[in-house]
């Protein structure tokens, strides 16, 4: 089991959404099941099947978030030393054909949100970024074809 780090805010918001899954996910699968059960013979039921079939891709998905939580480690922006990229870095890049600049978070698979600015750190420009200093150029390789950025700044907040 691999360890996968988060943020607390990432681990709160896992646990919570874990938490309503149990409840009330869980209780509307059975009330689906059961008002399906009510139609009659289950053996040509289409909508048993169905709330069945549901409800295992509920226990599916409980069971994914349940390991997540158990392998996660909580990482402490404090302790992270900004001279390279790591988890939890905010990193702002130059795309050195275009020059444009964007400021990306580099956080774990389960918080990436590319509307939020934040990039998995599993991610081709996560992968590319890790480990780079200030004023190196990151060479990553993207279904677009290879790019290069220039690490500009590295900061945490």
């Amino acid at each position: 089991m691999s360890i996968q780090w988060m943020t607390q805010e990432g681990y709160d918001k896992l646990k919570s959404e874990l938490d309503e899954l149990k409840s009330t996910g869980r209780s509307e699968a059975a009330k689906a099941i059961a008002e399906a059960r009510e139609k009659g013979d289950l053996s040509e039921n289409a909508e048993y099947d169905a709330a069945k079939e549901a409800q295992g891709l509920l226990e599916l998905k409980i069971n994914n978030m349940e390991k997540a939580l158990a392998s996660s480690r909580i990482l402490d922006s404090s302790q992270l030393d900004t001279s390279k990229v790591t988890v939890l870095c905010n990193v702002t890049i130059k795309a050195v054909k275009t020059g444009k600049l964007v400021t990306y978070k580099l956080v774990s698979e389960s918080e990436a949100d590319l509307k939020a600015k934040k990039i998995s750190v599993s991610s081709p420009v996560g992968q590319g970024l890790l480990g780079k200093a200030v004023g190196e150029i990151a060479s990553i390789t993207t279904p677009r074809g290879s790019m290069e950025f220039e690490v500009v700044e590295i900061s945490i907040d």
